[in-house]
């Protein structure tokens, strides 16, 4: 157990909460649950629908295909999560809609206290739950999810690495894709183990050499040209120096070579 108690709580509001606990109890994730790091609460509103039946959701007014979710139980829901976290958590529904989620959103999240996240189903929530009781939307992807769980766990995933004591190495967070570290923006580099060779494919020389500059520069090389290759619009936001100008027209010789 964190002696400090937990950084970071969570809670989320679904219909299938006992899947995604089982899928938050893996990894990186369950071992900061074990460690009381975060906290991570479910809300479902079948237990707070007003009928026999748990109904949470009704046709749409106007017509149309699928289902909406209801008002009342989806409402009561949110409100019940949220008195559970620190006064101002934010309340955030997964959505299409939403602005995109980013490395810099795990951030600003991973700084708060705590936060609800809203799950959807079927074809959405009633409107007037987002316009009462919803701070922001937030979308993992330009697709369409059956659910927001999935959604939840990105979210959960991508910020609880960030909290302090997480991960083993500090500085792991820092230097991956999308990092805060001195290469921040920029993709991975490439990454090998043992064997030296496999399949007759060999590690590069520069990597078991042990001279640490050249081997940031190669790596820094590597980030670059990925980058440009997989993801340009990310090298267009991020104004190069000259050191790494060179060393991507080096990747890029190298290649056609």
């Amino acid at each position: 157990m964190d002696a400090a108690g937990p950084r970071l709580a969570v809670e989320v509001v679904t219909l299938f909460p006992e899947p995604l606990k089982a899928a938050l109890a893996m990894g990186v994730v369950g071992r900061a649950l074990e460690r009381g790091i975060v906290t991570v609460g479910t809300e479902d509103p079948r237990g707070l629908a007003t009928d026999l039946h748990g109904t949470v959701d009704d046709r749409s007014y106007g017509g149309g295909p699928g289902m909406v979710l209801k008002v009342e139980p989806l409402g009561r829901s949110i409100e019940r999560a949220g008195a559970r976290l620190p006064a101002g958590s934010p309340r955030i529904y997964l959505s299409a809609q939403g602005r995109p989620f980013e490395q810099a959103t795990a951030r600003r999240l991973a700084a708060l206290g705590g936060f609800v996240l809203v799950a959807g189903r079927y074809e959405g929530v009633d409107e007037r739950v987002l316009d009462e009781l919803i701070d922001e939307e937030l979308s993992v992807g330009d697709y369409v999810l059956s659910g927001g769980e999935i959604a939840a766990l990105a979210v959960i995933d991508a910020t609880v690495r960030l909290l302090p004591g997480v991960l083993g190495a500090p500085e792991s967070a820092e230097q991956e894709s999308f990092g805060a570290g001195a290469h921040g923006g920029l993709l991975d580099w490439p990454h090998y183990t043992r064997p030296e060779e496999w399949r007759g494919r060999r590690v590069p020389e520069v990597l078991m050499g042990g001279n640490h500059a050249a081997i940031r520069r190669w790596r820094l090389k590597q980030a670059l040209g990925r980058t440009a290759e997989r993801r340009p619009d990310l090298l267009a936001r991020r104004e190069l120096t000259l050191e790494e100008r060179e060393l991507l027209d080096e990747y890029r010789e190298e290649r056609q070579s």
